[in-house]
């Protein structure tokens, strides 16, 4: 084999084990003065700055692969055209987090063969350290944007939010919210209605970001314009009526769990319906054991020409109610091996004692559940509602 042949595949072994990650092979490969000329910010030109640029490349990237088109070999060099794609998804690479998001590009490098090490790296055009730094910076545009959206969104849905509680003689009604780092639809409302009776709501949308904002915005106040329009319809009515707008607007991927009641605060009772949202619990003053508020219904957005359930406690003298959303039940401890779930909750709000609020007592219990140091993955609401004792 010619020398012109030898050193071709030499770099042909060489990208193939830089492609796998295999360090050592790498090592075996490079010359002891290696001399980089494809530099990243802050990254040295020896020999151990290459080697520790390749070791966090490959903490940050996955299926790494390289795809020769084309090598020329004259005197000691040796110029390769190829083909690299990988996926950013392990780990953080020059202050940006992975996004799960591949890129291909085609790449020329010319290397110099010294003695049958690889003493010298750079490039022609579109190099790897060129290539890197503009996937960096629309990486960064990237985020910028994402970032600008959920700025937007946590708007959006601060705005839906009622500013004032209703004032009940002989009720409380306690609400808390507490968005995550990354945006959902969860919203909650309560509004007057005829003879005295109050609308009560809790739901979620489907997603993320501006869209779930949106569209969790949006339905909460068509069940608000809803209720008070018709005025003496039951709960399941006024679901029915707007699954019926959402059918015909909401995005095809994209549908809202929503709980609504009715209290009537004269006669302490609470009509409800469901639309696929997660059941609240009742917890009787003299009772040991929490029931669940069940009624059957289809999420809204699904399906046209939907029932709703409708049902009808009455609630005694320090009776309770707790409404939330699926951000506390599937949240996760440290070592994301359990979640919070709903046989804890209902215990928790069995054994509540009534001197401690259960949004007090609940978000204790988070906490030591999840631990320090805990990244909250979905919007938390809990929303109580309890007739006070004579």
């Amino acid at each position: 084999m010619s020398s012109a042949e030898e050193n071709k595949a030499l770099v042909r072994r060489f990208l193939e084990a830089h492609a796998k990650g295999e360090l050592e092979a790498l090592k075996e490969m490079l010359a002891p003065d290696f001399v980089n000329h494809n530099l990243l910010p802050g990254q040295e030109p020896d020999l151990e700055g290459y080697l520790r640029s390749f070791t966090q490349y490959h903490a940050a990237f996955s299926d790494t692969h390289y795809v020769i088109e084309k090598q020329v070999a004259e005197g000691d060099e040796v110029m390769t055209i190829f083909t690299a794609s990988s996926t950013h998804d392990r780990g953080e690479w020059m202050g940006l987090v992975p996004a799960g998001k591949e890129f291909e590009a085609l790449l020329i490098l010319v290397h110099r063969i010294v003695g049958g090490k690889i003493a010298e790296e750079w490039s022609q055009g579109s190099g790897l350290a060129e290539l890197t730094q503009r996937r960096l910076e629309q990486e960064m545009r990237e985020r910028e944007h994402l970032e600008q959206e959920l700025r937007v969104a946590r708007r959006i849905q601060q705005a839906s939010l009622p500013e004032e509680v209703p004032t009940l003689e002989g009720w409380q009604i306690s609400p808390y919210y507490r968005p995550a780092r990354e945006v959902g639809g969860d919203f909650y409302d309560f509004f007057e209605l005829e003879d005295g009776r109050v609308g009560v709501v809790v739901g979620d949308a489907t997603g993320k970001g501006v869209s779930a904002a949106l569209v969790a915005a949006a339905t909460s106040s068509m069940v608000r314009a809803v209720a008070q329009a018709l005025g003496s319809s039951t709960p399941g009515e006024v679901l029915a009526r707007v699954n019926e707008t959402l059918v015909a607007r909401i995005p095809s991927n994209m549908f809202v769990t929503c709980f609504y009641a009715i209290l009537d605060p004269k006669s302490a009772g609470l009509r409800y319906a469901n639309a696929g949202h997660d059941l609240p619990y009742l917890r009787g003053r003299n009772s040991d054991d929490a029931e669940e508020l069940r009624a059957r219904g289809m999420p809204l957005g699904l399906m046209p020409e939907m029932c709703y359930e409708e049902k009808e406690i009455v609630l005694d003298a320090g009776d309770s109610v707790l409404f939330y959303s699926d951000g506390l039940v599937e949240a996760h401890d440290r070592h994301r091996h359990q979640m919070f779930g709903f046989p804890r909750l209902r215990a928790l709000v069995a054994g509540h004692a009534e001197k401690r609020s259960f949004v007090t007592l609940l978000l204790a219990e988070l906490y030591s559940f999840t631990g320090e140091g805990w990244e909250q993955e979905d919007d938390i609401t809990l929303l109580t509602l309890r007739r006070f004792a004579p």
